[in-house]
C-alpha cells in the first residue's frame, strides 16, 4: 500500500493538508497516511506522530520558546521516515520547520512536495536555493513565488491559490442580513483583528478607537466583528464595553462580513486575501513586538506587507504598520475611502486584477495529483 507522510504545523496548514489528502483519496483508493498535523488531518485518516497546532506563534522571538520541542519532533519524523519508508512527503506551510524536514527527506532520498513553500519572495532567494538544493518539488500558490523558485533552480509548478475554492459564504446576503439584524441602508464596517490572541491584544483597541472616530462622521453606520473559534467572546465583549459602540459580535461568518461590508479594518494576513476575493475595500493593519518588527525589517525584501499589495506590486489599499496603528490614523484612512466613490472603484478594480493573478480554481486537486505523481503512485 502506498504510504504518504504529511507534515503541517498551524491550524491553516492542517486544513489545507486535509483537503489535499481528501483529493488524493479520490485519485487512489488505497493509501496510507502518517505525519504531523491537527484534528482535520486526523479526521482524514492520518496517523499522527505529533499535533503542533496549539503552538501557533507570531514572529521570531515568540517562536524561540518552542525550539527544543521542535528538534524532538524532527527526531521523531526522522525515525518515522527511516522505519516507515514513505513513498513521498507533502510539506504544508510551517516554513522554518519544514525546511528542516526537507533536509531529512533528502537524506533518506524520499521525494518531497512543498505546498505553501517558504516565502522566498519575502525573505530573499536563499530559501528558494535551499529548497532547490534539497530537490523539493514546489507547488507554488503565488505568481511571484513561482518566478523566484524557478530562478533559484527549483522544480516548481504554479498550482494557483486554494483560497479561490475556499472563500464561499454559508449564507446569502439576505439570509445573513436577516439573521444578524443588519440594515442594508447603513454603511457596514467589518472589524477583523485576527484569529490569534496576540493580534486581539495588539489590534482590537486601535480598531475600536477608529470605529468611534468613524461613527462621528456618519449617521447610519453599523459595525460587525466576526469572531474566530480560537478567540474568547467574553474577552472581546469586555474590551468593547469601555467604548460607546454598538458592535455586532458574530460567531464565525467572516466571509459573509467581507461580502456585505463597505469597508474592512483587517489584520495583515490571509484575511486580506480572502477579502480580496470579494473585492472589498480595506485598511490593512500590522503590529508585532518591536524586536520582531526590526528583525523583519532587516530581512524582508518587500515594499509592502499586505498580500493584495504585494501581489499587485502596488499599494491598492492603505496599510498601517506598528506606530501608525492608532485609532485616528485608521479612521482617517477609512473615512478617506468611504468619502470617495472613485477611490472605491479603483480599489475594487485593483483587487479584481489580484484575483486574476491568483490563477484558476482547483488548486487542491492539482496539488493532490502532483504529490501522487512525484511519489510514483499514479
Amino acid at each position: 500500500m502506498p504510504k504518504i507522510m504529511v507534515v503541517a504545523g498551524e491550524v491553516s496548514g492542517d486544513m489545507h493538508a486535509a483537503k489535499v489528502i481528501k483529493e488524493m483519496k479520490k485519485l487512489h483508493s488505497n493509501l496510507e497516511f502518517i505525519g504531523m498535523g491537527g484534528r482535520r488531518m486526523e479526521s482524514e485518516g492520518v496517523e499522527l506522530i505529533y499535533d503542533p497546532t496549539k503552538l501557533s506563534t507570531i514572529g521570531f522571538i515568540e517562536a524561540i520558546k518552542h525550539l527544543k520541542l521542535a528538534y524532538k519532533i524532527l527526531n521523531k519524523l526522522d525515525k518515522a521516515m527511516k522505519e516507515e519508508k514513505p513513498d513521498v512527503i507533502l510539506l504544508v506551510d510551517y516554513s522554518g520547520f519544514n525546511m528542516k524536514v526537507a533536509k531529512i527527506a533528502h537524506k533518506h532520498r524520499i521525494p518531497a512536495v512543498n505546498y505553501f513553500a517558504p516565502s522566498a519572495w519575502v525573505w530573499g532567494k536563499g530559501r528558494a536555493k535551499t529548497m532547490a538544493k534539497r530537490q523539493v518539488k514546489i507547488a507554488s500558490v503565488f505568481p511571484m513565488e513561482e518566478k523566484v523558485y524557478r530562478q533559484a533552480g527549483a522544480d516548481v509548478e504554479f498550482v494557483g491559490h486554494p483560497i479561490l475554492d475556499l472563500v464561499e459564504p454559508e449564507l446569502s446576503k439576505d439570509e445573513f442580513q436577516e439573521s444578524y439584524d443588519i440594515n442594508s441602508d447603513n454603511r457596514i464596517i467589518g472589524l477583523l483583528p485576527g484569529s490569534r490572541q496576540q493580534e486581539i491584544e495588539g489590534l482590537l483597541t486601535p480598531m475600536l478607537e477608529a470605529a468611534q472616530e468613524i461613527k462621528k462622521s456618519y449617521e447610519n453606520i453599523q459595525f460587525l466583528l466576526p469572531l474566530a473559534d480560537s478567540i474568547s467572546r467574553e474577552d472581546v465583549k469586555e474590551r468593547i464595553e469601555s467604548y460607546n459602540l454598538d458592535i455586532n459580535l458574530i460567531a464565525g461568518h467572516s466571509y459573509e462580513v467581507m461580502e456585505i461590508a463597505d469597508l474592512l479594518l483587517v489584520a495583515s494576513g490571509t484575511a486580506t486575501l480572502e477579502a480580496t476575493c470579494f473585492q472589498t475595500p480595506m485598511v490593512i493593519v500590522y503590529k508585532t513586538s518591536k524586536t520582531t518588527y526590526w528583525l523583519g525589517k532587516l530581512l524582508v525584501k518587500l515594499p509592502y506587507i499586505g498580500l493584495p499589495n504585494i501581489i499587485a506590486e502596488d499599494e491598492i489599499v492603505p496599510e498601517l504598520l506598528q506606530g501608525e496603528v492608532t485609532g485616528q490614523r485608521i479612521a482617517k484612512e477609512a473615512i478617506a475611502i468611504l468619502n470617495s466613490p472613485k477611490r472605491v472603484e479603483r480599489i475594487k478594480a485593483g483587487l479584481k486584477d489580484v484575483v486574476i493573478k491568483l490563477g484558476e480554481s482547483g488548486a487542491t486537486k492539482r496539488v493532490a495529483n502532483l504529490v501522487l505523481s512525484t511519489g510514483g503512485i499514479i
